[in-house]
């Protein structure tokens, strides 16, 4: 009996040690996000999962207050890989910065605004509310202006307002008209009296939004951890799409909500229009740059491959990595 509780012992001594020596063997490292919003779930559940874990990760994920900071971080190496919408300019602007991955190939938003708006060519002398210059909203809203013939500052005054709830707040103040908001967002718009006047998927074109950026410097110092990330990345993708309680569960964290309509919401918008290949879409750069081109002599003579490091998508292709997610994940 007495060497039968030893070996119970012994055995239970060595599954510590391995779950230590695991343990010490994660790198750590740090993964931005800057919105609170349906394009940024993935991230959330990579972590909450154990995806990026799975891949010997120890992964830190951190809020910035919008594009505009989570770029500005990322070209400060720290963190080293950002889930954000603004690689093209940070590019042009001479920053070492690329996509590796991509959650959005089209801007799903929609203008929000007071009741006393009710559709969008009624924005002419009023404000517009993004979360910061260079934000993927910012960028949204040109965008959406260009194509009604609106010219910024002129025919609409846009407004840095912060982050969502810093938004409402502003449009409940009438420090500002209306605001472009993502799936997630929208429901609590909707509950504080807001009237969603467009919706930006009608627009129909492909332009590149959210992805998973990083820097050239380092993938070629650091390419094993870059690549362990991307496999959480996409793992997460894979797992969402197939579990949609246990996502919901984790969003709800995040949100720091329980709202149904909201957590349904976020996660309709995400299975509805993240591929599970998550490649960028040169295509969608290309619209970047012909809109940035008016007034960015730069973006004339840039390309969109020079935004984007597609390697390590490949590799995982060539591995089997996506038929292996596919029979995990059917």
């Amino acid at each position: 009996m007495k060497a039968i509780r030893v070996t119970a012992v012994f055995l239970y001594a060595l599954m510590c040690a391995a779950t230590l020596a695991q343990g010490q063997d994660l790198k750590k490292i740090k993964i931005g996000y800057p919105a609170v919003s349906y394009n940024q779930i993935h991230i959330w559940v990579a972590k909450e999962a154990g995806l990026f874990r799975k891949y010997g990760l120890d992964a830190e994920v951190i809020f910035f207050r919008g594009g505009g900071m989570a770029t500005q971080a990322l070209v400060a190496g720290d963190p080293p890989i950002v889930n954000i919408g603004t690689v093209v300019l940070a590019g042009l602007q001479g920053y070492d910065v690329v996509l590796i991955g991509s959650s959005e190939s089209t801007y799903n938003y929609s203008v929000v605004a007071r009741p006393a708006t009710t559709k969008l060519e009624q924005l002419k002398g009023k404000r517009l509310g993004v979360s910061g210059f260079g934000s993927a909203s910012h960028t949204a809203a040109l965008i959406l202006l260009k194509r009604f013939n609106l010219e910024p500052n002129k025919d609409v005054m846009l407004v840095v307002s912060g982050p969502t709830p810093d938004r409402l707040a502003a449009m409940e103040s009438n420090r500002i008209d209306a605001t472009i908001l993502t799936p997630s967002e929208t429901p609590r718009a909707r509950k504080q009296g807001f009237i969603e006047i467009f919706d930006m998927l009608d627009l129909g074109i492909e332009v590149q939004g959210n992805g998973f950026a990083t820097s050239r410097t380092f993938i070629r110092n650091q390419r094993e951890t870059a690549l362990s990330a991307l496999k959480g990345y996409v793992e997460s993708i894979h797992y969402i799409h197939k579990n949609r309680d246990e996502t919901k569960k984790i969003v709800g964290q995040y949100l720091r909500s329980a709202d149904a309509e909201a957590l349904e919401a976020t996660y309709t918008a995400f299975v509805k229009s993240v591929a599970k290949r998550p490649y960028p879409t040169l295509k969608g750069i290309q619209y970047l740059l012909d809109d940035l081109a008016v007034k960015n002599p730069q973006a004339k003579t840039a390309k969109p491959e020079q935004f984007v490091d597609l390697s390590l998508l490949q590799q995982l292709e060539k591995e089997g990595f996506f038929a292996e997610m596919a029979k995990r994940y059917p």
